[in-house]
């Protein structure tokens, strides 16, 4: 069920590329993706790239590098407020060779960048451990659209029973550890809309930036715009290229909101230079007791199914498609209306505060040379192509007195969110019912 992917978002607070071919119609034998992000987390001072993002600051702890730098990918999820940025080369010339980035000043991480070898992460020991399964009870109620009010035929609603008679299951398998669970369900979801996985995993062959020996945190303020220039052993001497403006570091996503949980929330946003469209979902959970846990999940599409995984990156062809079948807002877009009350937690339990999380999808594009001739009879060798994306998001927690108008810009009060309270194999069991 792709529903999974939201659930495991929510209680634990999506991709390898289309070769250039896809895009350019020959492939050429060194190709290099730059991903920039800009995040931005209410109530939380500019980090920059300081843990690298959530993805890459999971990954150093399970693959042990060291943990004061940030290491690759960093862009692909939500972390500290500040600007990331994350580089990978393939070059088929010479697989997993060493390469230099030579940088504009602008992105003042001096002259170059160090692109080398990231061993693909695994699985932390002890993440998550052996233990007792019990009797448990999973609730979750779907929403959808920006509406003041609950729309007609909403909310979708599931209901998962589990029934462990507290065995001994180890999460880390999967479903194959819950043999011998019980698992009922009632109801259904709607069927998740399907993302292509276009993102660069850690694999061999390919060389990244940052590592674990070169990585450093993106200064507030820098610029990715410029003169560029990829050296190394096999790299062809011809691949300088120039980052044009429109694929520079995306302004802050100012994403602010108004009202109770149990009112209608209203949500506000300047409008974001460059921005293509917006997206923005947010869960809630409420823990009712050591058996019973309620989720509600919504989004600002139209339409049902839309969830978490539709803030990676984009192709522009993709942003259009979801804005005719109203799965995105447009460009134009600057509020969007939470229904009144969906996130209010009724009978009692302890709330999880409700986290928002919203993308402003920033332009992609694509560099190859040398450039394809507008005559197809005429032969074309491309020695190189790079590809560029840009995003900007938003993380925001309702009910803690980070939202609203308190979200500015330059806060840097270095105040802390309010964790989650953590309950004990509470992840690995319903990413094992779930089928995660």
């Amino acid at each position: 069920m792709r529903r999974r992917h939201t659930l495991y978002l929510a209680l634990s607070c999506t991709l390898l590329a289309l070769p250039a071919a896809s895009q350019q119609g020959k492939t050429p034998p060194t190709n290099l993706f730059i991903d920039v992000a800009t995040h931005n987390m209410a109530g939380m001072p500019d980090m920059g790239g300081m843990l690298g993002g959530l993805g890459g600051f999971m990954a150093r702890r399970m693959g042990g590098a060291d943990t004061s730098k940030p290491t690759y990918p960093t862009a692909r999820h939500a972390g500290l407020t500040g600007q990331y940025l994350d580089i990978a080369l393939h070059n088929t010339l010479k697989p997993g060779v060493e390469a230099q980035d030579l940088i504009p000043s602008g992105l003042n991480l001096g002259k170059s960048l160090t692109l080398i070898p990231v061993e693909p992460s695994h699985s932390e020991k002890g993440e998550s451990t052996p233990g007792k399964v019990p009797d448990i009870e999973v609730k979750i109620s779907e929403y959808w659209g920006c509406s003041a009010t609950v729309r007609p035929g909403q909310p979708k609603v599931a209901t998962f029973k589990v029934k462990g008679g507290n065995k001994t299951v180890d999460p880390r398998a999967g479903m194959a550890g819950m043999q011998g669970i019980e698992v009922q369900s009632s109801g259904s979801l709607s069927k998740g809309l399907y993302v292509p996985d276009r993102d660069i995993d850690l694999q061999p062959g390919y060389v990244y930036w940052p590592n674990r020996q070169y990585g450093k945190q993106v200064p507030s303020g820098a610029r990715l715009a410029g003169d560029h220039q990829i050296t190394g052993d096999g790299i062809p001497a011809s691949m300088k290229f120039q980052v044009q403006q429109d694929a520079d570091f995306m302004p802050k996503l100012m994403l602010r909101s108004q009202g109770e949980l149990t009112d209608a929330i209203d949500l506000s946003w300047p409008s974001v230079s460059r921005a293509r469209g917006y997206f923005i979902t947010g869960v809630h959970t409420n823990m009712k007791s050591q058996s019973s846990i309620e989720m509600v999940i919504w989004s600002s599409a139209d339409v049902p199914g839309a969830g978490s995984e539709l803030h990676a990156y984009l192709s522009g062809s993709q942003i259009e498609k979801w804005q005719k079948q109203k799965v995105l807002m447009s460009a134009a877009a600057t509020n969007c209306t939470i229904p009144k009350g969906i996130f209010a937690s009724q009978g009692g339990g302890q709330p999880v505060p409700s986290i928002l999380m919203m993308t402003a999808y920033g332009p992609e594009s694509w560099i190859t040379y040398p450039p394809k001739p507008a005559d197809p009879k005429q032969p074309w060798n491309p020695e190189w192509s790079v590809r560029l994306r840009a995003k900007s998001t938003a993380f925001s927690m309702l009910g803690m007195n980070f939202g609203g108008q308190q979200m500015q810009e330059d806060q840097g009060d270095g105040q802390q969110p309010q964790q989650p309270q953590k309950r004990p194999g509470m992840k690995g069991l319903l990413k094992g019912i779930l089928g995660g």
